[in-house]
């Protein structure tokens, strides 16, 4: 994290006596992944501009057991996820915000049978939220005459049903807004869910990265946004694969409103 963001962790905001208004989970990608930490970036940024009073959990923070478990191996899952759960009990968390809709939808759906109740959003939907009450006032016309076309990732559009929040901060931007045939309870998977993010395709398997990408460019784009980092790496592939690189770009929905607001 560059030096000009601030940023606390829980334990700084503990010794201070004090609990964030939001516990911003980071997640493994967006700690990690050198795309990823620009998103993470973003969205920092953001909260400062809105004086958000967040925490993350820093070196505490550990992996949700999301992949674990879609790859089948529910012990170790259930290992992490009570690691996690005894932490953010012990912080006394109550709301959490991540840019992973695959941590948002573990969390907010699979913790709560492990003794793991919190309320937990998408970041573009505390985006939403930030605007509307207006704690993040929004000017410029950076995307002025620049077309963007959402992807729905999966675990937060089918699985969670949420699809209007990432469109109206979208919206925030002046960009014209297109719409792909196949989108919201329709949309595609951009194929690394289920953990296919972190193995080749099968002999056999279906490129779905590129055919989704195909969607999204029928819709003659300057932009594709997603609300997930691995949606955002395998959609940036598939246009690698298309040969798109010079004329079509990938961004999360926090780079979006970062970058028109010049931050």
């Amino acid at each position: 994290m560059s030096e000009q963001l601030k940023v606390k962790t829980m334990q700084e905001f503990m010794a201070e006596g004090k609990q964030p208004e939001i516990l911003f989970w980071v997640g493994s990608a967006g700690s990690y992944d050198d795309r990823a930490k620009k998103i993470t970036r973003a969205f920092v940024k953001l909260l400062n501009k809105a004086e958000v009073d967040f925490a993350v959990l820093g070196t505490e923070e550990s992996s949700t057991g999301d992949v674990a478990k879609r790859a089948g191996n529910e012990f170790l899952f259930q290992m992490q996820a009570m690691m996690n759960i005894e932490l953010l009990n012990g912080y006394e968390i109550k709301r959490i915000v991540t840019c992973d809709p695959h941590s948002f939808n573990t969390i907010k759906n699979e913790y709560p049978g492990l003794g793991g109740n919190y309320d937990v959003i998408h970041h573009t939907q505390y985006l939403k939220e930030l605007i509307d009450n207006g704690r993040l006032t929004l000017s410029g016309e950076g995307y002025k005459g620049k077309r963007i076309t959402f992807h729905d990732p999966c675990y937060l559009g089918r699985a969670n049903s949420v699809f209007d929040a990432p469109r109206e901060v979208l919206a925030k931007s002046n960009a014209e807004l297109v719409e792909m045939k196949r989108h919201k309870k329709t949309a595609l998977c951009c194929g690394a869910g289920g953990a296919q993010m972190f193995k080749e395709p099968e002999k056999g398997d279906m490129d779905v990265n590129v055919l989704r990408t195909k969607d999204a460019l029928e819709t003659s784009p300057n932009i594709i946004a997603t609300g997930c980092p691995y949606c955002n790496t395998m959609m940036t592939d598939g246009i690698k694969a298309h040969e798109k690189e010079d004329s079509v770009t990938v961004l999360d929905v926090a780079e979006v409103l970062a970058n028109s607001q010049g931050l």
